[in-house]
């Protein structure tokens, strides 16, 4: 499974998602998809975006987890 660490980066750049969607020139519903973990497919040039605005590698923004039980302490 691929996660989304889009939440966290914004936490910890002090970045809402309204001012990443100004910068990377994304549509916020677009990156509301995304920061939910519902979007199928991202765009390099999105990846590209987004890892400019907010200073950081594509391994900062997704993880892989492999597929499991989830933990019962897990948000759904």
């Amino acid at each position: 499974m691929i996660m989304i660490q889009l939440d966290r980066l914004l936490l910890e750049r002090r970045m809402s998602l309204t001012e990443l969607s100004d910068r990377v020139g994304v549509t916020l519903a677009n990156l509301s998809i995304l920061k939910t973990g519902k979007a199928k497919a991202i765009r390099f040039s999105t990846l590209e975006a987004i890892c400019t605005a907010l200073d950081c590698q594509p391994g900062d923004i997704l993880t892989y987890a492999p597929d499991g039980p989830t933990p019962p302490d897990a948000p759904a």
